[in-house]
């Protein structure tokens, strides 16, 4: 029996069999990570035969070229190669896990910037199981250690290493052709990296979007005046004229944007055993004098918070790969909201953020942007038990804002970021007083807790800006930046929406986050316009009676009669009040209904198509080639950055000398008396 086994297995002992078999065991492990990891939607025969076989072609390409050198080297080249290319599947299923998409070279760039936080974020989301994909590497080298697989030592003829090679662009060939005839302009017109992986594989992925990483640089070299014109034509084409009922009416109030971290729209009104998850918000959503969205989309790709940030104070969009604020922030020309409030109305200009200047490049970017100051982890006291995840615990973080806020010339632009409501969604005990949810899913379970101390922390920011005489004379705006709960977690979500389970399009419409505008007087109520971050910065400027008729935005006022309502995502689908497009699924948005499309509907919904897919290839081009540097509206300068700086000595007494000649500050008009900010953070008693 023994000598039967040895006969069967000589095979492995020769170079090619070893080859076979350590190729055969990768493609498994591949297959089973693209079944468990990942949510690829393979639908149908093609697409289940081509998420099948698309490991093959690239693994025979790579592990190939250890079949070009001799003896012992050809076997550990393999090793190395299979553990390079084990730990590219192991980085994927872990950021796939918490992003829902791929690791691309732009957010791989950019690593430096945001990796100091990941930590605490990676020992959440790795399982022990994810180290399944190094297993098969453990047990061939055993077996070539114990000699149980002997090292074949003989000459490996070329022509047979060629022929490996020569059959493995066959097969990729072979693959995208059936690729692109089930799913035409597959690497031309997808904004959807799913896509790419279940129809090519992983591998392939990393090279297209290597491909485009050097296509973006080149595109910059190459960018002229002359490519403004197609933008310039599609955005007067496109312009609406401001709601006259709204146009100018908070003109010279104060700004703050408070940034709701991960704040879904779900949670408003939202009741944990009959508990209100956010009672604050919900007064604030509700107020006659708020404007409050109720159709208002997060827009945000790969650069999450940035994105929306990008979107929000640009109108531009985020990008298909990576963060647009980490490797366009400290080089490129804009006209951002602190800049243009600045230059045109007179505004001080100031962000707030309780964690290091460096996450998301912001002091680089918001240094393009215009914003006069950036009031980052250096200007705040930290004690043990002051921060959790990414940063200041919320309570904390707007208390010690106060002071800075006080000191602000007045009008100013403000915005603030609050982190405690980030993924892992962790807070000390003696800071949760809120029942979590009971879906059995650890990630989404803690979600309303943290959220409900944002809500606590939003609250007593509130009562602050009465005390302090900034409320009546401000326009308050509070959005949630993206989801807090990924696609991935769909049994916890259907749990969280009464459903037995949620569609494709449930999943779409999950993903709207609030959108508020308060200010005294202000003519408020549920606004149930379709929109997104993309329209932000043209509804606050028409607030505020800024001109921007000829600036470069993408957006649309959100209270303009007769704006376009086609809501675009990042990756090419869309949503309106008539039709949403998911994956490829036509949806009616009004039962949720997936259609199958009439002529005249297939003829409106690829006119909708046509508007997203133009609208982000342009504002695409807008960053990768940097082209505001060639375009500045009227009564625009172009940002002069080395006028900043966020040095705290440096900063503070440049503060001190405009609030000494201004004398417009909250801290001034109080008579040098500060405001008492009251908080029942327990840290600070």
């Amino acid at each position: 029996m023994a000598n039967f086994f040895k006969r069967r297995m000589s095979w492995v002992n020769t170079r090619m069999g070893f080859f076979l078999l350590t190729i055969g065991l990768f493609w498994v492990k591949t297959y089973i990570a693209y079944q468990t990891e990942f949510t690829l939607g393979a639908k149908g025969s093609v697409q289940q035969f081509l998420l099948l076989i698309n490991p093959l072609p690239a693994a025979l390409l790579v592990f190939g070229i250890a079949l070009y050198f001799r003896g012992r080297l050809a076997y550990w080249l393999m090793m190395i190669i299979n553990v390079l290319e084990s730990t590219w599947i192991f980085a994927n299923v872990l950021y796939y896990r918490e992003f829902s998409d791929f690791l691309s070279f732009g957010i791989m760039k950019g690593s430096s910037d945001v990796g100091n936080n990941l930590g605490k974020s990676l020992a959440q989301i790795t399982h022990v199981y994810d180290f399944f994909v190094y297993v098969d590497i453990i047990v061939l080298i055993i077996l070539l250690v114990t000699h149980v697989i002997r090292i074949d030592a003989r000459p490996f003829k070329r022509r047979y290493a060629l022929s490996i090679t020569v059959l493995s662009f066959g097969l990729m060939f072979a693959e995208f052709g059936m690729a692109n005839a089930d799913r035409s302009g597959l690497l031309t017109r997808t904004f959807d990296n799913n896509y790419i992986v279940k129809y090519l594989g992983l591998n392939e992925y990393a090279a297209f979007n290597a491909y485009q990483t050097q296509k973006e640089s080149a595109t910059r070299a190459s960018a002229n005046a002359s490519d403004m014109k197609s933008v310039l034509k599609y955005l007067k084409q496109n312009r609406v004229s401001p709601n006259v009922s709204y146009y100018g009416k908070e003109k010279g109030k104060n700004v703050f944007v408070i940034h709701l971290e991960s704040f879904q729209q779900f949670l408003i009104d939202y009741k944990v055993n009959g508990k209100e998850v956010t009672p604050n918000l919900n007064k604030f959503y509700h107020n006659q004098n708020t404007l409050s969205f109720d159709n208002f989309y997060n827009q945000v790709a790969q650069g999450k918070t940035s994105d929306a940030e990008m979107m929000l104070e640009n109108s531009l969009f985020g990008l298909p790969q990576g963060s647009a604020m980490t490797t366009y922030g400290t080089q490129n020309t804009f006209q951002a909201a602190p800049a243009i409030l600045s230059q045109q109305a007179g505004y001080t200009t100031a962000a707030f953020h309780g964690d290091v200047p460096s996450f998301w490049n912001r002091d680089n970017t918001y240094k393009s942007w215009g914003y006069q100051y950036f009031f980052s982890s250096s200007y705040y006291t930290e004690k043990s038990g002051y921060s959790v995840g990414y940063g200041l615990k919320d309570k904390i973080f707007f208390k010690q804002s106060a002071k800075y806020i006080e000191q602000l010339p007045q009008p100013f632009y403000a915005k603030l970021i609050t982190l405690t409501n980030h993924y892992p969604y962790e807070l000390d005990k003696k800071n949760t007083d809120f029942p979590a949810t009971k879906t059995g899913d650890k990630t989404v379970d803690p979600y309303v807790q943290t959220a409900h101390y944002l809500d606590q922390a939003f609250g007593e920011f509130m009562t602050y800006l009465k005390k302090a005489g900034l409320y009546k004379n401000s326009m308050i705006v509070a959005y949630g930046d993206h989801y807090g709960i990924s696609n991935n977690h769909r049994p916890a979500i259907a749990q969280l929406l009464g459903k037995s389970k949620v569609t494709n399009f449930d999943l779409a419409q999950f993903q709207k986050v609030p959108f508020m505008i308060h200010a005294a007087g202000l003519k408020g109520g549920i606004n149930h316009t379709y929109g997104g971050e993309i329209d932000v910065l043209p509804t606050l400027l028409d607030l505020l009676g800024v001109k921007n008729t000829d600036t470069i935005q993408f957006g649309q006022d959100l209270l303009a009669k007769n704006r376009n309502q086609t809501v675009a995502f990042r990756n090419g689908n869309f949503i309106s009040p008539t039709y949403a497009k998911i994956g490829g699924t036509v949806y009616d948005t009004r039962t949720g209904k997936a259609l199958s499309l009439t002529t005249a509907q297939k003829k409106t919904v690829d006119k909708m198509q046509n508007h997203v897919t133009t609208e982000l290839s342009l504002s695409d081009r807008v960053i990768y080639g940097d082209l505001l540097r060639f375009y500045t509206p009227k009564n625009f300068t172009k940002v002069d950055k080395s006028s900043f700086t966020y040095k705290y000595k440096p900063a503070m007494e440049k503060l001190a000398e405009a609030e000494k000649k201004e004398k417009t500050s909250a801290l001034v008009k109080n008579k040098g008396k500060e405001t008492t900010y009251k908080t029942d953070a327990p840290e600070l008693k």
